[in-house]
């Protein structure tokens, strides 16, 4: 058996021990959590040269605005989704101008290369309004809109639709409206294991936001995708980049609350959706979570 002195040695080495781990590990820390953002592919440094930027309560908004076909009226409004930009549009979009006359996307508060204030109540009800202003900023607010949405922006979709239903003075008329991949039934959606963890905001959710790095954030959100339209390297590291423009990693866990938002308002955003008058669709990667029952389809 070892003696109470050489117990003590051994105690107080362990201490050396992790005293030198210590002092190693903060300056490496410390780099490591001031490790700049990824710079911009030249497509994305394109997609953000080609786009403008418009204020919103004092907030810069990025969007951008494609004229397409000639004497076509039709104007289509593209959501984007979590945790990504309207850069997720670009493989498309060339193929919606030939279709509509307008092509007009955002990157919502918080996303891409719009503002991300820190600390601030992002909400659902925040985004929709923002989508209103970009068309009173466009001249369109009169105008009939088609509606594309994806994932976070299906619900801003549907709080668009809620207010369309309304018929609130100053809302957006929608013309038409397809959702996909979103979580739109709150009881079905199943986030995963990290965005449980950030939306609770809990102590941990600051920790996790700075310590978020590409591994982490490649490898959560490529099984999100189906399995013939899982995204390349490049693509991840486009929207990697995306996300750390402005430190948007830090603002993760506030956005995240639409999560809990989805649930709270169910009612309002579900029950928007389950008496829709207007041509509707809802896409999915995976045929049977399709759901043919949302609102009277007409597609």
């Amino acid at each position: 058996d070892l003696s109470r002195d050489q117990i003590l040695r051994v105690m107080t080495k362990m201490r050396e021990w992790w005293v030198q781990v210590g002092l190693l590990a903060v300056p490496l820390l410390a780099a490591y959590l001031h490790i700049p953002p990824p710079q911009l592919s030249p497509a994305l440094h394109s997609w953000k040269s080609s786009g403008k930027f418009f204020t919103y309560k004092g907030l810069r908004i990025f969007y951008q605005d494609s004229v397409g076909v000639v004497g076509s009226p039709e104007i289509v409004v593209l959501l984007h989704g979590f945790p990504t930009s309207s850069y997720d549009w670009y493989k498309i979009w060339e193929g919606l101008t030939l279709r509509f006359h307008r092509v007009i996307a955002l990157d919502f508060l918080g996303f891409g290369f719009s503002d991300k204030p820190r600390p601030h109540h992002y909400s659902i009800f925040e985004q929709a309004s923002i989508v209103e202003a970009l068309l009173r900023h466009l001249g369109l607010q009169n105008r009939r809109i088609n509606l594309l949405s994806h994932d976070y922006g299906d619900t801003v979709a549907q709080e668009l639709l809620y207010r369309f239903k309304q018929n609130r003075s100053g809302r957006l008329t929608i013309k038409s409206l397809c959702l996909s991949n979103g979580g739109i039934f709150p009881e079905t959606h199943r986030p995963l294991l990290l965005q449980k963890l950030l939306k609770d905001g809990g102590v941990l959710s600051p920790i996790l936001t700075r310590l978020m790095n590409f591994f982490v954030f490649s490898r959560g959100l490529t099984p999100v995708f189906g399995p013939y339209t899982r995204p390349s390297e490049s693509e991840l590291w486009d929207m990697w980049a995306g996300i750390r423009n402005n430190d948007g990693n830090l603002v993760i866990d506030s956005l995240l609350q639409y999560i809990n938002q989805r649930k709270k308002f169910r009612r309002r955003w579900v029950g928007a959706l389950a008496s829709v008058t207007i041509p509707s669709d809802y896409k999915s990667p995976y045929p049977e979570s399709r759901r043919e029952s949302v609102g009277n389809n007409k597609n």
